[in-house]
């Protein structure tokens, strides 16, 4: 399997300017634990993460280094520090220059690379454009696993793929971070809705498209206010 066969299209993404508390608030609302940072022309300049925010001043978390210690280190460095503790926006905090992959990099080599780099998750680039993210959250080793013994989609699974993400990302009620994978027929939807009906639209949506067979739920449902978090119907039967 192959990056664009797998990757959460659709990004929710932030820019350089966007304020350390609206990144904040972003990631808590959508249950997701990083934004990739565009700047004005669309490039991918950076990432933003929950551990960015681990040494904060707001919540007094900044490194407390002994003061023989910072003798030793540079002034840039404790400069760096200060930014990174204070800043206000996503540049002071964001890692620039993140590792990406292609979309046609392999499933194997992207598991690789995230164990290699220790990251969560790895946008998907086109040049220096974003296309998509992958993410270790949606059972990145069992998807990995399975590959290696589940055939490919076929070029009819791909087909199918592709039109069911056109139709349902043309809509206004679409999914937040929409995922669909297709084999021999079978359409598996993942991703995040704010209001049930938008569940049962998107299931319509895929049963529409020409040749496919069956349609599975993974949909989340996810209460702006709250934050309340409920797992598809299907999903909660299958861990109960």
């Amino acid at each position: 399997m192959r990056a664009h066969q797998i990757m959460t299209r659709n990004v929710l993404t932030v820019s350089p300017v966007t304020s350390v508390e609206t990144a904040a608030n972003t990631m808590l609302e959508h249950h997701i634990s990083g934004l990739p940072v565009l700047n004005m022309s669309g490039e991918l300049v950076g990432i933003v993460s929950e551990r960015d925010f681990l040494r904060r001043a707001e919540i007094g978390t900044q490194r407390k280094r002994p003061r023989w210690l910072q003798f030793f280190m540079s002034p840039g460095a404790l400069a760096d520090d200060f930014v990174r503790e204070r800043g206000r926006s996503v540049s002071d905090v964001m890692t620039p220059d993140p590792v990406t992959v292609s979309e046609d990099e392999t499933l194997d080599d992207i598991v690789a690379l995230m164990e290699k780099k220790n990251v969560k998750r790895l946008p998907v680039t086109r040049g220096r454009h974003l296309v998509g993210i992958i993410t270790r959250a949606n059972l990145m080793r069992a998807v990995a696993s399975m590959a290696r013994d589940v055939p490919d989609p076929t070029a009819d699974d791909d087909h199918m793929r592709e039109r069911i993400i056109r139709t349902i990302e043309a809509q206004d009620w679409r999914p937040i971070g929409l995922q669909v994978t297709v084999r021999r027929g079978i359409a598996h939807l993942h991703g995040l809705i704010v209001d049930d009906r938008a569940r049962e639209a998107s299931l319509v949506a895929a049963r529409n498209v020409a040749g496919v067979k069956e349609v599975h739920d993974h949909l989340c449902f996810v209460d702006t206010w709250s934050g309340f978090y409920l797992e598809s119907a299907e999903d909660r039967k299958a861990t109960g």
